[in-house]
Order: C-alpha cells, then sequence, then structure tokens
C-alpha cells in the first residue's frame, strides 16, 4: 500500500499509513526541522531509525540520543519526548508495534538500554520499511519484521541463552508448503498456523537450510516460472498475473533483479534468437 504524504511548507514533511501486515500498528515516516515533541506516551512499541540527522529524548528520567547507526526501541507506556539534537532537525522512520511482536518482558531491558548500536540490525529495519511501502511484499515484511524482533530479544535478553536449534524438517515443510502456493501466497501467519511452529524459528529454520529466506526463496520460484512463460511467448502482464505478482511492476522489479533485464526485454531476446 502507497503512503499517503502530506508536507507543510516550514520544514516539515509526515507520511503515516498501516499496512496488512501482523503486530505492525502503524508506519510514521518524518521530517522536522524545529518541532519538539512534548513528554507523551504510546500504546505499542516504538522502533525508530534516524536517516538525517539525529534527536535526543528524555526516556526515565535519563537523556538519551540517536544518531545514525543505532537503532532505538521505546517501550509503550513509558513516557518520553524528542527534539532535534542538530541545527537541521531531523528525518526519522519509526514502526509502531503491538505486544505480539515484543513481548512486556522486554519493557525494563529496553527502558536500561533503548538505543541499540547493530549495523546488521539497523540494515534490516531499513529493508522492512522499504517492504512494506510496496505492494504485494507481505511476506518479505513479516519474515524481516520477525528476524527483527530476534535480534532485539538478542540484544535485551539475558547473556548466555541458547542459541535456536535447526530443525531441516520443519525447513523441508515450509519450502513444501511455498512450492504449493506459489501463485496464490503464502503470509508468516498463515505459515505458522499450517506447520505450526513460532515465527521466528520458522524463518530460521528455513534460512538455515537453504541459506535463503523464505520470501526470497518463493520470489526466485515466481522468477522462474515467469521465464518458462516467457519464452513460450506470454505477455509480461499476463506473465504477471499467471506467477503471483501483484502486477506487471511487481514482476519487473522482482524479474530485473533477478534475471538482469526486464521481463519486456528478456521476451523480445528470445523471438530474435528464433529468428
Amino acid at each position: 500500500m502507497a503512503a499517503p504524504r502530506s508536507a507543510r511548507g516550514d520544514g516539515t514533511a509526515v507520511s503515516a499509513w498501516r499496512p496488512r501486515v501482523p503486530g505492525v500498528v502503524e508506519v510514521f515516516h518524518a521530517r522536522f526541522t524545529e518541532y519538539a515533541y512534548p513528554m507523551h506516551v504510546h500504546e505499542a512499541w516504538t522502533l525508530l531509525i534516524v536517516d538525517d540527522g539525529a534527536v535526543r529524548y528524555d526516556l526515565d528520567r535519563h537523556e538519551h540520543g540517536t544518531p545514525h547507526d543505532t537503532v532505538t526501541l521505546l517501550p509503550p507506556h513509558v513516557p518520553h519526548n524528542g527534539s532535534p539534537a542538530t541545527p537541521g532537525g531531523f528525518r526519522k522512520r519509526v514502526l509502531y508495534l503491538d505486544g505480539s511482536r515484543l513481548g512486556d518482558d522486554l519493557i525494563g531491558p529496553s527502558v536500561d538500554r533503548p538505543d541499540v548500536r547493530d549495523p546488521v540490525l539497523r540494515r534490516r529495519v531499513g529493508q522492512l520499511h522499504a517492504a512494506l511501502a510496496r505492494p504485494g511484499e507481505a511476506l518479505e515484511a513479516e519474515s524481516r519484521l520477525t528476524l527483527i524482533g530476534e535480534r532485539l530479544r538478542t540484544h535485551l535478553r539475558p547473556a548466555g541463552a541458547r542459541p535456536a536449534r535447526r530443525d531441516p524438517v520443519l525447513a523441508r515443510r515450509l519450502r513444501e508448503l511455498l512450492d504449493e502456493r506459489l501463485v496464490e501466497g503464502l503470509s508468516l501467519e498463515e505459515a505458522t498456523a499450517l506447520l505450526p511452529a513460532h515465527p521466528a524459528h520458522l524463518v530460521r529454520a528455513f534460512s538455515g537450510a537453504y541459506g535463503i529466506a523464505p520470501h526470497q526463496y518463493l520470489m526466485s520460484r515466481r522468477v522462474d516460472r515467469a521465464r518458462r512463460l516467457l519464452l513460450a511467448g506470454d505477455a509480461p502482464a499476463d506473465v504477471a498475473t499467471a506467477t503471483g505478482f501483484y502486477d506487471q511492476a511487481h514482476l519487473t522489479r522482482h524479474f530485473k533483479k533477478l534475471v538482469g533485464v526486464t521481463p519486456g526485454r528478456y521476451r523480445t531476446s528470445t523471438a530474435t534468437v528464433l529468428t
């Protein structure tokens, strides 16, 4: 779903939307040059990254900051404020998550350590925002959100917690399920209900067994089928529908990423070889 946008001439720009991804209450992107938040609370968890500038805020009577290389996690029901820490203000991306993603047992640790310096986590949060802004990427968004939740718990849980175990049987069952649902698609919520398994364990089991995330596997299978149909002479728009893509643009983006050319060019080059 495209993000609704609004902007003002004072340097403030805001966009907000609610994607169809379980656990995500709201996606909020904003740029503020002078505005300062007063003390307030949220019912949801606040997962924040700053793309430009920096924010200073008070949480539980302690001052914190969010340079661009950190991920900030603010717990629900704990008062905090926020204001620009740099002359040009700041640009941020925020996810508000309900309790199904992060439990109440993490509230205390997140109050003590709200800012996490982890380049991998920071990159994954950015990738999640990109997926949430595109139609037809629900499985990718759910998978990335699940791995982000696991990495956050790793930072916040007590030291010495056991790593996730491998589960090749579960991985194979998910692969078979993805193959069966190649066109209609599969959400992570549906997969965990059908198998059943915890979402984080399901994603990690699959990635550990096959070296690729479930959403990447599904898209690569769809692109592979699209290639066969294009070789058979089908039009790209028809191929997009037949292989489970949201529309032709959705097919084109993934096809070019994996094949190096657009579906139309791929189909034309095949016809040229045959003449």
